[in-house]
């Protein structure tokens, strides 16, 4: 009998990849639960394993950020959605956020998104240009929140992963660091209807740090990286609502993993 050995493609192998990331992830979560150009969207129907009942959230999530937010959306869409549940993103490369005048195009696009997709929860990730005082920085969280509340959903402010503090982002590196502390106060004046993710669960704190799951550039993730995050959000979303993740082989090893955005970051 002849035996064949082919050379796996890059695309098995980033599927392997993301599967291998997103399992790394399951074992991390067990072992915690033992010890204690404006914007890019993509939306999606899904008919995975959720309940579907009246509690379950979210039933429709709209997912923020900036362009670190914007990597991991492919990888977001495919795992909600194979959890029961519709997912949109406006994540947008070179803004994102909602504090100073960078953040225009958001408030500009954010009551249009509310009222035409109508989630139930909005889920913004912390970008890297939410610039400003703290003050600045709570006030801005706080026109989120009210934004997002009066539309009827639900926010989770999630913290950044950790990224390279590299010249550009030098100048606003203080900013950066009291973005997270600011945005857990205003979830903590909101407790029924904001809630803070610290992902640093997930990422660490060390850019450089393997765990940090960084692509070349020390700012994105490749497609392991996002996979890793949509598995670890959607452990998040099953501790605080009735919503039941998909197991990452129902959605890892998707077209997702071909989606341009990695292309433009070199990810294998």
């Amino acid at each position: 009998m002849d035996f064949i050995t082919t050379t796996p493609s890059p695309a098995r192998r980033t599927v392997g990849l993301a599967l291998a990331a997103t399992a790394a992830v399951l074992g991390l979560t067990a072992c915690q639960g033992a010890a204690g150009g404006p914007d890019a969207t993509s939306t999606g129907t899904g008919t995975g394993t959720g309940t579907g009942t009246d509690d379950t959230k979210p039933r429709r999530l709209l997912w923020m950020g900036d362009s670190i937010g914007e990597a991991e959306a492919p990888a977001l869409a495919a795992a909600i959605t194979a959890g029961g549940a519709e997912f949109a993103s406006m994540a947008a490369a070179g803004g994102g956020g909602v504090i100073g005048e960078i953040a225009a195009p958001t408030w500009e696009e954010l009551p249009k998104k509310l009222a035409s997709f109508k989630p139930d929860v909005v889920a913004y990730q912390i970008t890297t240009y939410d610039w400003g005082t703290a003050a600045e920085q709570r006030a801005g969280y706080e026109r989120l929140s009210r934004t997002v509340n009066e539309a009827g959903a639900d926010l989770l402010i999630v913290s950044a992963p950790p990224f390279k503090i590299d010249d550009f982002y030098e100048e606003h590196e203080a900013a950066i660091r009291t973005a997270p502390a600011s945005a857990r106060e205003v979830a903590d004046e909101h407790p029924d209807t904001v809630r803070f993710l610290d992902a640093a669960a997930l990422w660490g704190t060390d850019a450089s740090a393997a765990k940090a799951q960084r692509s070349k550039d020390g700012i994105h993730s490749c497609q392991q990286g996002s996979a890793a995050f949509a598995t670890w959000f959607g452990k998040e979303l099953d501790k605080r609502y009735s919503f039941e993740p998909a197991a990452p082989d129902q959605w890892a090893n998707g077209p997702w993993t071909g989606d341009q955005v990695y292309g433009r970051l070199g990810c294998a």
